[in-house]
């Protein structure tokens, strides 16, 4: 996943002084190499890394650090500021019309995801502004890219206009503006054509759309897998066009981060929102901080507090909350709650999300497939109505009829009803505010990995808080 390898170079970088009382000038200078080597590696422009590492290190060799208590904290929060200074310190907004409709023109090169974009960005507006969006098939040359925007359009109920292919892109996109004026949409998403590299013809043509129409925005889309040539493009169409803003595309995928940490540094052009996964609700608005705070392995709670927002139907999840009360918890409601997980996205990437979780070891062991997940539904859909809502009458005959109904061994039908069990339990005792003694509540699977990570975190704080009374009691009888 994105900043994998940077992270852990960092964190290895910053934690060799952790280890140390007192830092020395000395320290710094051989910790700022291996960050230089990191960013280096990650493929972060030169000279971004090169104006970065000058200004960590002024600020790192400073009194205030060297001979404070806890000089690797302060250095840790120095490094923590430059790198949300260098991928521009707040959100940056879209920017709007002062009267209906908002023009956004997309714009970038084949491959880069455009098209998926435009759709994921009139989902966000839908979501987020109750907006009516409209999009413009203007990308005339690629095959079947009219064809996919008009499919996004069905998926999201957003009305797409095109002429098919035989019309010039120019003339497309004032007719479809027509339309928008008729139709009162609130926003324009032009999907425009892209090409392999920069060329004249293409950026004639795109140059020709934003005379045409003015767009309020131009929002450069750009793979972040291609590190940075990333800059390199995002440099070759800002000078030919007004780019307000850049998409970054496929963080999801095996990309060292160099683009995020280099366009605005190297454009001055703002990041205004990251596409993870193909899904059309998988854009998020780019938060320098949060994204600083992530490649340093110090989790995102902002994000994930706005994820659980999202995507958590509250009325399901108090009627949740209510039957775990009266022990009256299901297989219907254990269905329910891991649609509802299963919607924030895949387990480990929300879990790297939590401070503390972010860089533990043992997070690099949770391969969480969405298999696992997929075969517990199967044995629960092979229940009958009576057997979801009474666990206890599963018997050893009835668990043998699941096994051959789900196709899953009888010995992991037998486990998925033991972890449900012991979630059952482990609930009940949280809602009772107990946390003692549950951590034999969970089994080896999806329940168990997350069960076992949280509840070691919470027996070593136990374990630390029990060694410190007995500490106190000790220094006050003597």
């Amino acid at each position: 996943m994105a900043f994998e390898g940077l992270t852990e170079r960092l964190q290895n970088a910053i934690g060799k002084l952790r280890k140390k009382g007192k830092v020395t000038e000395s320290d710094v200078r051989e910790m700022m190499r291996e960050v230089r080597l990191a960013l280096l590696e990650a493929d972060v422009n030169f000279t971004v890394v090169k104006d970065f590492v000058k200004q960590v290190r002024e600020r790192a060799v400073g009194a205030e650090v060297l001979e404070s208590l806890t000089p690797a904290q302060q250095i840790v929060k120095i490094v923590n500021d430059e790198l949300t200074k260098t991928m521009g310190e707040a959100a940056v907004p879209l920017n709007k019309a002062p009267h209906i409709p908002t023009i956004i023109m997309m714009v970038g090169l084949q491959g880069a995801g455009k098209t998926t974009t435009a759709g994921k960005l009139a989902n966000y507006l839908i979501k987020n502004e109750k907006a009516r969006p409209l999009l413009i098939a203007a990308d005339v040359y690629r095959p079947a890219a009219v064809d996919q925007l008009k499919t996004i359009g069905q998926q999201l109920n957003v009305p797409v206009f095109d002429m098919g292919t035989d019309h010039d892109p120019v003339e497309i996109v004032k007719q479809g503006m027509i339309q928008a004026d008729l139709q009162k949409n609130d926003y324009v998403i032009i999907d425009t054509a892209g090409r392999l590299q920069i060329d004249e013809k293409l950026m004639t043509e795109l140059a020709d759309i934003e005379a045409e129409v003015q767009p309020n925005e131009i929002l450069l889309t750009v793979d972040a897998m291609t590190g940075q040539a990333a800059t390199e493009v995002a440099k070759g169409f800002n000078e030919r066009l007004n780019i307000t803003g850049v998409v970054l595309t496929k963080l999801d995928g095996d990309t060292r981060g160099g683009a995020a940490l280099s366009i605005r540094a190297v454009t001055g052009k703002p990041i205004k929102f990251t596409g993870q996964g193909e899904k059309l609700d998988q854009l998020d608005v780019f938060y320098p901080d949060r994204m600083a705070n992530r490649i340093l392995g110090m989790g995102d709670m902002m994000s994930l507090i706005e994820k659980a927002q999202n995507d958590f139907d509250e009325k399901q999840a108090a009627a949740m909350a209510e039957k775990i009360k009266e022990n009256s918890f299901d297989f219907n409601d254990f269905l329910d709650q891991m649609d509802q997980i299963q919607k924030m996205g895949p387990l480990d990437e929300i879990m790297k999300m939590i401070p503390g979780v972010a860089n533990n070891p043992a997070m690099k062991n949770m391969n969480i497939s969405p298999k696992e997940m997929d075969h517990i539904k199967a044995i629960v859909y092979s229940m009958t109505p009576a057997e979801r809502e009474e666990p206890k009458i599963l018997n050893a005959s009835r668990k043998r009829r699941l096994a051959a109904g789900s196709g899953r061994p009888i010995q992991e039908v037998n486990r998925m009803i033991k972890q449900f069990d012991m979630s059952s339990k482990m609930m009940q005792q949280m809602s009772k505010g107990n946390m003692s003694g549950m951590e034999g509540l969970f089994g080896n699977g999806v329940q168990g990995k997350l069960g076992k990570m949280a509840m070691s975190s919470m027996a070593r704080k136990q374990k630390k808080r029990k060694k410190k009374r007995l500490k106190n009691a000790k220094r006050f009888k003597s």
